[in-house]
């Protein structure tokens, strides 16, 4: 793995629930405790529920709350929408038609170069982010490293294959890929963390299953998988 020269990291996956926001609130934690000022950045988001505020966006808050964030939840999370879709879709359903430029400046909007940019996607690298734009095309309009999560399920050798290729090829640093555990149990004949490794050509991080709100099977996590990231991450931070 490359050495990180930006300050910051965009956080993606192969598909749509395979534990992104999860895995970018444990990194926000790790980073906030060795002292980095994060700010975490999901510029936008879809399936929001209608709350007495308005759309509350469950996964921006999550963020907020791992990163012990002062900002406002406007500035984490200014683009919202409640259909339970792309966010593409789910804004065009309500007239909106976001641009890159729009959603680049909110992701750096209050960001100083002595902090740490922590953004998360939606959906997959190759999922429709705004009009026109995949979270790809975010993600090299930031030039921020990348780390892939993908869930340890069948199917997942080929789809983390691809979007790794994708990564590489839009000419962004791949900072690592997480194997996530999304379902209580796996096939034990699959060992899709030795295959993936074979393939790259370097190991994957591979977490067990944790249940949301689950504080200390995410502690046991934190420590025991992404300790490591988040070190290399603090430590290639440049103020």
């Amino acid at each position: 793995m490359s050495k990180f020269i930006n300050c910051g990291l965009f956080v993606t996956g192969t598909d749509t629930g395979v534990g992104k926001t999860r895995i970018t609130a444990i990194l926000a934690h790790l980073l906030n405790d060795r002292g980095r000022v994060v700010r975490p950045r999901k510029p936008v988001e879809s399936g929001c529920q209608l709350g007495d505020a308005g759309l509350i966006p469950e996964d921006a808050v999550t963020l907020q709350a791992a990163a012990k964030s002062d900002e406002l939840l406007t500035i984490i999370c200014p683009y919202r929408f409640e259909s339970a879709l792309s966010p593409e879709r789910a804004a065009a359903l309500v007239g909106k038609s976001l641009t890159l430029e729009e959603v680049s400046a909110a992701c750096r909007q209050g960001v100083t170069e002595s902090d740490f940019l922590l953004v998360e996607g939606a959906g997959g690298f190759y999922s429709p982010l705004a009009s026109g734009v995949l979270n790809a095309d975010l993600a090299v309009a930031l030039s921020l490293p990348v780390l892939l999560v993908a869930a340890d399920r069948l199917g997942t050798i080929g789809q983390t294959l691809l979007a790794v290729e994708a990564i590489k090829r839009r000419g962004l640093t791949l900072a690592g890929v997480v194997l996530n555990q999304v379902a209580p149990a796996v096939d034990p004949q699959m060992d899709n963390a030795a295959e993936l490794s074979r393939w790259l050509g370097e190991p994957v991080l591979v977490t067990g299953h944790f249940e949301t709100g689950d504080d200390e099977s995410e502690l046991i996590l934190a420590n025991s998988v992404l300790k490591n990231l988040a070190e290399r991450l603090a430590d290639n931070w440049m103020p």
